[in-house]
């Protein structure tokens, strides 16, 4: 039997109109957009909520290196040890989170289904530096959070396939966009992550070579920053890492992180401050 008109999905469902999913959702369903729900908060209250924390990102000769460590922290507690940061975008991008984890990973999501929905409607992908605009819009929408401590600053990073070269993107938290050059990191450690690629970076890097510069730089703001969390030999946690080239998005398996990780902190165990960069 034919269901009723009744039972059918609205007109706006089923009739073709913008390439952007966050502003149809923002259309017919508001309250579903991470950021734009409405809160009732008198005062100021301390919100205690999980904080992702270190995010670092890497260009190499074939495409970009992106890792994030596995500590979420919650005021001084650790929330959770083993928590994800890193996930595709797309098929030839991805994004690292900071901050707030709950509405990051929320913002993650929808920022999956907008790129998704416009290849649907479009018949054709978004330009990297599209995909950068558009995550951009939707960090700005979550500007009210923001201001009630609850920002989320997400690091993003792909292969550029008319160029044919990775790039990597910051934000702050009010949607600006800025590309980075060679490295880059967000987060609670990613003074001491940024200070460590600096002196390990170089040219004609490998993707082993610049996936064991961002573990190197992780291990760095772990030393020094206690909201991220190195590697973790008792429960065998290590970094989530991506690398994304011509052939799209592709998580490093977690063995072969094991396996550079453990390379790492045998070599701390000689040297516990790392490499040595050449003083010329």
């Amino acid at each position: 039997m034919r269901a009723s008109n009744d039972a059918r999905l609205p007109a706006a469902y089923l009739t073709p109109g913008s390439s952007s999913f966050a502003d149809f959702l923002a259309e017919q369903a508001p309250d579903l957009v991470p950021g734009r729900r409405a809160y009732a908060i008198e005062g100021s209250p301390s919100v205690q909520a999980p904080h992702g924390t270190t995010i670092v990102a890497a260009t190499f000769d074939r495409g970009v290196v992106m890792a994030g460590d596995r500590r979420a922290t919650m005021g001084n507690i650790i929330a959770q040890r083993d928590i994800e940061k890193v996930f595709p975008a797309d098929e030839y991008s991805c994004v690292g989170i900071a901050g707030a984890a709950g509405l990051a990973v929320e913002l993650t999501r929808l920022f999956q289904v907008e790129l998704e929905h416009y290849e649907k409607i479009e018949g054709t992908t978004l330009s990297i530096d599209g995909k950068a605009n558009r995550l951009a819009t939707l960090i700005r929408g979550n500007m009210a959070m923001a201001l009630q401590g609850l920002a989320v600053v997400p690091l993003f990073a792909g292969y550029d396939v008319d160029a044919g070269i990775g790039r990597i993107f910051s934000y702050d938290v009010t949607g600006g966009r800025y590309e980075e050059h060679s490295f880059h990191a967000v987060g609670s450690g990613s003074l001491f992550a940024r200070g460590s690629l600096k002196k390990l970076y170089r040219d004609g890097l490998t993707d082993t070579e610049c996936v064991t510069a961002t573990v190197q730089a992780l291990y760095d703001a772990a030393d020094d920053d206690s909201a991220t969390g190195g590697p973790d030999l008792t429960r065998r946690i290590f970094p989530v890492v991506a690398v994304v080239t011509a052939d799209g998005f592709t998580r490093f398996a977690d063995d072969d992180v094991a396996a550079i990780a453990d390379e790492v902190i045998a070599a701390r165990m000689r040297r516990p401050d790392g490499p040595a960069a050449p003083l010329t």
